[in-house]
């Protein structure tokens, strides 16, 4: 057996050196027409382990059971959370508890004040009104949430509270915002040159085939008020045999381009087996748009022979040539790589794909649950340097930072890779237009260096027994971002799992979703991993930590799903924006997944920016 690593939340792809095709009598049926068969089929296809993005999974099992570590926080408000200070700013202007995660953010490139934020936003759970006498909260989905600033970040726009208020949705997609499909998310933004901004996103039904790639044009007025267009949709799709995922806008916004203000969108493509319902690749697509939107190229395959594909991320360089990143595997590769393809030609045509560096796909962080995934970030300098980032497991002693077999846990074992590994944000650099690249060094060089820190120990178990701190481990950093000022100015940014602290889990709920709310036992006390943001810049070698209280993320989602990526954006005026999901906020549910509770007190989900300059 030969194994490789595709990315997409831990993903990994094993198969036989005979080729990718199950065999017959192992092979097994699966219902592709719903978004959990074709979970269920990348998962379970014989001879294919694979994920798709950690979004579409949650989506997928939308109501799975409570699992052992603990509920959302109804008698587990920490001592030192309760809300996010200053000068941190909580982007999502909901207070019923509603989660928000995977976050994208852009600023205006002629308005250093304007920024934009998205988010995936679950505030139709807690709606309290009712369309032909169903619950709203039990019609709303995760949903397309974007927010804006005219001042830079410190405040933010706007609320929504029932489908004639939709204030922070983007409409035309999902039913309740006047669209076709059950859900949608996924988001990613991009300016243009004239002030206008983009959206990308998904549209899907959980239990239908139905789903596409969607983009809403925003615009603003003069007293800057923000309103999105109806979405067009790119690869509309009701076949059970292709499922699009984790796509990314990117726009030219040059002045003197031929291409400028033309909008460039890549995505995954799952394809499956019609007959059985089998995995059979995801290659990167992509499609343009050369009048702001209305209409989009057809679709295009542009990863060539490197056919498992997930992550992508298009970029435009300084002299206008498009490059798309994404973490993929050719079919007998030991270990996946980033790769990156280019357009000299606005997108028409691609060169063949050009590995930055080999991968070491990372698990989750020690003493967390969420799904992870190593898909790479990217951006373009004024002098025409590219620079990509994406997190890798390394050797705790590591010099070195490409993709390591021993720290590889489908080939050392997950046990070996917690041992001796932990995850490192790294990134790369091109100063030949992406023919070579620099040896991956690590973002946070002093944070890679550093150990955890262990808070609230020692801790007594129900039984009369002992918590101890675990011990010593190093710091992992994740999800990286990066962006790139008008001057130069190279910022990047990721998450660190710095602290670990003792977590109560719950023994007994009821069965979700209320259970995702509401423990009627508590269990004993587990080592629980909590996270802070980090923002550098790369020029000077200086990083600060921008979030103001440790993040928990056992908080909502049974622990499961924190989101996919974070995001960093900077302004002309060398302002950073970095934007992140954050748990220290305690709101008040009383609607969710259409059940009326007792007002309870929970901490949420919530997506927060830090702005700064350094």
């Amino acid at each position: 057996m030969r194994r490789i690593t595709i990315g997409a939340a831990a993903v990994t792809l094993t198969l036989a050196v005979t080729g990718l095709a199950a065999s017959p009598a192992t092979a097994q049926n699966h219902d592709i027409s719903t978004l959990g068969g074709k979970a269920a089929s990348i998962r379970g296809t014989a001879g294919l382990q694979i994920r798709m993005s950690a979004f579409l999974e949650e989506e997928a099992e939308p109501t799975a059971p409570a699992d052992v570590l603990g509920p959302d926080g109804v008698t587990l408000i920490e001592p030192g959370g309760g809300s996010i200070l200053p000068p941190d700013v909580t982007v999502n202007r909901d207070t019923a508890a509603a989660p928000q995660n995977e976050t994208a953010i852009a600023v205006d490139p002629n308005n250093p004040l304007r920024v934009v934020a998205a988010a995936n936003d679950y505030v139709t759970r807690t709606w309290s009104c009712s369309v032909s006498g169903t619950p709203c909260s039990a019609l709303g989905d995760g949903y397309s949430g974007t927010y804006f600033s005219n001042d830079g970040g410190a405040t933010w726009c706007c609320s929504s509270s029932d489908p004639s208020k939709l204030g922070t949705l983007i409409p035309g997609v999902e039913r309740l915002t006047g669209g076709i499909y059950d859900a949608g998310g996924d988001p990613a933004l991009a300016f243009d040159s004239r002030g206008q901004v983009f959206y990308a996103g998904l549209g899907f039904d959980r239990t239908s085939a139905p789903n596409t790639v969607a983009v809403n044009k925003g615009t603003f007025d003069a007293r800057g008020k923000l309103s999105w267009s109806q979405p067009t949709f790119i690869n509309q799709t009701t076949s059970p045999s292709t499922l699009n995922d984790k796509e990314w806008i990117a726009v030219d916004t040059r002045a003197g381009s031929r291409f400028r203000d033309r909008i460039y969108v890549s995505w995954t493509r799952f394809i499956f087996n019609p007959s059985n319902g089998g995995y059979v690749q995801s290659p990167i697509f992509f499609a343009s748009s050369s009048d702001a939107g209305a209409t989009f190229t057809a679709p295009t395959n542009i990863s060539s022979n490197v056919l498992y594909d997930q992550g992508s991320r298009p970029v435009v360089g300084a002299d206008g040539s498009v490059y798309v990143f994404f973490e993929g595997s050719t079919r007998f590769a030991q270990l996946s790589s980033t790769y990156v393809v280019k357009s000299t030609d606005g997108g028409a045509t691609f060169g063949q794909p050009i590995a930055v560096s080999t991968v070491s796909d990372i698990i989750s962080p020690a003493n967390t649950a969420f799904r992870v995934n190593s898909f790479p970030a990217a951006a373009a300098a004024p002098n025409g340097d590219l620079y990509a980032a994406w997190t890798t497991e390394v050797a705790n002693t590591a010099t070195s930072f490409g993709g390591d077999p021993n720290c590889t846990y489908f080939i050392a074992g997950t046990t070996a890779v917690r041992a001796n590994c932990h995850a490192a944000a790294v990134y790369s650099k091109s100063t030949d237009g992406g023919v070579t690249w620099s040896a991956p060094a690590p973002i946070f060089a002093a944070l890679n260096a550093s150990n955890r820190t262990a808070e609230g120990y020692p801790v007594t178990q129900p039984d009369g027994t002992t918590l101890s701190a675990p011990a010593a481990r190093k710091v992992d950093t994740f999800w990286p971002g990066i962006a790139v000022s008008p001057t130069g100015r190279v910022y990047m940014s990721s998450y660190g799992a710095d602290v670990v602290s003792p977590w109560q889990t719950c023994k007994t709920a009821p069965p979700p979703p209320e259970g995702r709310i509401n423990c009627t036992t508590l269990d004993g006390y587990i080592h629980n991993a909590r996270l802070d943001y980090f923002v550098a810049n790369i020029g000077v070698g200086t990083s600060q930590k921008v979030s103001t209280h440790p993040i928990n993320s056992r908080y909502h989602f049974g622990g499961g799903f924190i989101g996919d990526y974070t995001d960093l954006a900077v302004g002309s005026d060398n302002t950073f924006h970095a934007l992140w999901t954050d748990t220290n906020n305690v709101q008040t549910v009383e609607w969710w997944y259409g059940f009326h509770f007792t007002p309870t007190t929970v901490h949420q989900q919530d997506v927060v920016t830090a702005s700064g300059k350094f």
